[in-house]
């Protein structure tokens, strides 16, 4: 799947195997429990690398990076025993059971110059919020991809708090400004063409800001925590098959589970790591000069917050 290399909110969405039934909700009398960890078997694949200097609001957005002028987003989020963080897990083959969790409309916010969660589940046709928490513009472009080619789902400015000072005086005071209010939320529809279930969110400015979602037909779904574990209640007897999302990982991981009525079940999902180069702005290993940045320059951006590691 091709990531539009721009700042954007996106989504986008993975062909689905069939013709999709409407999902009935229902009692579940004698639903089960899965249970499980998800671990990344390999090395983490490496982060991409943005050159602050050349994007707006280094010195705000700078106060995370890696003390030479450089922002870093890591795509994979991994324990040092493999545990895979903020990765969705879901069933598919469930035609009824338990009802959607009552309506609740998810929420993504800009803040510290990212967005957050990088991962988000939906249901198709259902609304997102945005909220900007920072005391710059953000923008906020939200496309879905096939091999068709990338469709604009919405894009619109994402105004900050007015209560935010707007005129610093120099670069250390915007460095040094921590505060995060909520702007006007933006609530936009994700409403994904027939057959696509993934989107993916960018900001148009800050080109390292981004956001991942996935669409669902059925409440069983869950994210994985920071020890990688995660847990799908009142399951309905059957036989599913249980499967691994994460926007960067391209081989399909998943496993046919059998659900008996009550039974908890255990289970570990190992995802091969991607090898190979996986985005064209990989970060180097070697430094190098480039918009004609002088090294003074990037060496001006403060990491305030936390100074990252390639």
């Amino acid at each position: 799947m091709k990531l539009i290399t721009r700042c954007m909110v996106g989504l986008v969405l993975l062909s689905l195997s069939g013709p999709a039934l409407a999902y009935q909700e229902m009692t579940v009398s004698d639903g089960g429990t899965i249970t499980g960890t998800v671990k990344l078997d390999g090395l983490v694949p490496k982060p991409k690398g943005y050159n602050l200097t050349t994007l707006p609001d280094q010195f705000y957005c700078g106060r995370i990076s890696d003390g030479q002028g450089w922002r870093i987003l890591q795509p994979f989020q991994v324990g040092v025993a493999g545990e895979f963080r903020e990765v969705v897990v879901y069933l598919e083959g469930i035609e009824k059971g338990k009802p959607f969790e009552e309506e609740s409309v998810p929420q993504i916010e800009a803040r510290d110059c990212l967005f957050l969660p990088f991962t988000t589940v939906v249901r198709d046709d259902q609304s997102v919020t945005v909220v900007n928490m920072d005391p710059v513009m953000h923008d906020i472009q939200a496309y879905e991809t096939s091999h068709l080619g990338a469709r604009v789902l919405f894009n619109v400015p994402l105004p900050m708090n007015p209560e935010h000072p707007r005129n610093f005086k120099d670069r250390s005071d915007v460095g040094l400004y921590h505060k995060h209010m909520a702007g006007p939320p933006m609530k936009q529809l994700v409403n994904l063409s027939k057959g696509r279930r993934i989107f993916v969110m960018q900001c148009g400015f800050h080109a390292y800001m981004e956001s991942w979602g996935i669409a669902v037909n059925n409440p069983y779904f869950a994210k994985t925590d920071e020890q990688g574990r995660f847990t799908i209640t009142n399951v309905p007897p059957g036989t599913y098959k249980l499967v691994v999302w994460h926007p960067y990982v391209r081989t399909p991981v998943e496993q046919t589970i059998t659900m008996r009525p009550k039974e908890t079940m255990e289970t570990t999902l190992m995802v091969p790591a991607p090898t190979g180069r996986l985005y064209a702005n990989e970060v180097l290993v070697h430094d190098y000069v480039r918009y004609n940045v002088t090294e003074e320059a990037q060496k001006e951006i403060d990491p305030m917050i936390q100074k990252q590691i390639r």
